[in-house]
């Protein structure tokens, strides 16, 4: 018999296209991340989204995916049977080759530590980036992927919904972002200073991307070319376009103008509540869902004033807190109407599935904070987390790098002011 027999060859296709659109997803990130930092630190930003396409990319053939989706030991991880991709070639998984699950699974598995990035943006050895990047995807993804997604893993055996990654990609990143910040401290000046940021077109495009990219995210994880991939697509763009549209009509409310950046911030925010509901949803529960997490990923930005700790880029405060939202309300909203193979969330009696959600929200969070925490402080006793002063201070891309984003003409014209210069200005806390 031929063994390439069950492979159908639309839903291969739309699996290349759904891989080649969440690849994309990373370098958009990292011009997201990249115009919300300084001038002199953007390089360094685009260095933690690009290092991590190499670097990651390597750990899951050579262990990742084995641990991630190998036949599960007790639940909690998968073993050693496909080190080095041993037994994953051609062979139909589902309706699609081996190779090509293990390709769309690896490209979620780059761009999850990358998200937290955005907590320790302008501020970390890259040295340390390296050793946490490498831990933390063998020690932290891998095994919260198992537990969700593999056949085995114990929190999907309980029942617990994830169409998409609300928990194994971004509650698991958002809670060691908030680890990481507290761990490794405020930049130098915050929040004293404004540390505005210095290229919002940039940023914009990059949200503009990441929107596009998404679709491949939550519309490819029906692993098919079929109605479970419409409904995942429509629900993705709804979610994103509510959140967008909360997200700026609080800052119209609260200050009078609605910004770019809100808006930016919102679609984003909706995109991820709706990661793990994706699937399993229509599009008006979706629209709920996207509005919610505008608001609510509005107010976790603000949390950080707060409590003063400096989440960056807030990587917590959307991905962290949107993660969590979205997950939880998949609970509440999840409907066999919707997808028949699913369960019904508490809107429609399916309270067990609530308390599931809930559940895996906070053993997954706990797991992730914890563990950054460790790696941290082992990283911090071994290598060091962060750079002297006055290296944070000239800036990360020439310190550490070597290079200048900007050629030295365009610097003259529009140069970072100096610490001096920053401080004489007016000191209040950004709330964003």
């Amino acid at each position: 018999m031929d063994p390439t027999s069950a492979i159908d060859r639309a839903d291969t296709a739309w699996m290349l296209v759904s891989t080649a659109l969440v690849l994309l997803m990373t370098p958009s990130l990292a011009l997201f991340y990249g115009g919300l930092v300084r001038r002199k630190n953007v390089l360094s930003t685009f260095m933690h989204c690009f290092f991590a396409l190499g670097l990651v990319t390597v750990q899951w053939v050579v262990i990742g995916y084995s641990l991630a989706f190998g036949p599960t030991r007790g639940g909690l991880v998968g073993g050693f049977d496909h080190v080095l991709l041993e037994g994953v070639g051609l062979e139909p998984h589902g309706t699609i080759p081996h190779l090509l699950f293990c390709a769309y699974q690896l490209m979620f598995a780059i761009i999850t530590p990358a998200l937290i990035a955005g907590a320790f943006a302008e501020r970390l050895k890259f040295s340390a980036y390296v050793a946490f990047t490498l831990a933390w995807t063998t020690l932290v993804y891998d095994p919260i992927c198992h537990w969700v997604w593999a056949p085995g893993g114990w929190l999907g055996a309980r029942g617990a919904l994830d169409f998409a990654g609300g928990t194994v990609v971004h509650l698991s990143s958002g809670a060691s972002a908030l680890v990481f910040a507290i761990v490794l401290g405020k930049r130098h000046g915050y929040p004293r200073q404004k540390m505005l940021p210095h290229d919002l077109t940039m940023t914009l495009l990059g949200a503009g991307l990441l929107w596009f990219g998404w679709f491949g995210f939550n519309a490819g994880s029906a692993l098919a070319s079929n109605e479970l991939a419409v409904l995942a697509l429509v629900n993705t763009h709804v979610a994103a376009g509510a959140g967008a549209l909360v997200w700026a009509g609080i800052e119209w409310a609260r200050h009078g103008k609605p910004s770019a950046l809100g808006v930016a911030s919102g679609l984003v925010a909706g995109l991820v509540a709706i990661t793990p509901a994706a699937g399993f949803v229509g599009p008006v529960a979706s629209m709920a869902i996207g509005a919610m997490a505008g608001g609510a990923c509005f107010g976790g930005v603000l949390l950080k004033g707060r409590f003063g700790y400096d989440d960056a880029l807030d990587a917590f405060g959307v991905h962290g807190l949107g993660g969590a939202l979205g997950a939880v309300l998949t609970g509440v909203f999840a409907s066999t109407v919707w997808n028949p193979g699913a369960r019904d969330g508490a809107l429609y009696g399916g309270w067990d599935l609530f308390a599931e959600n809930v559940l895996g929200v906070v053993v997954a969070a706990a797991y992730a904070g914890g563990a950054s925490f460790v790696l941290l402080k082992a990283i911090d006793r071994v290598i060091g987390l962060r750079p002297d002063k006055d290296t944070e201070l000239e800036g990360l891309d020439v310190t550490l790098h070597g290079e200048e984003a900007y050629s030295a003409m365009e610097g003259s014209m529009k140069r970072e002011p100096s610490e001096a210069e920053e401080a004489s200005r007016e000191l209040v806390p950004s709330e964003a």
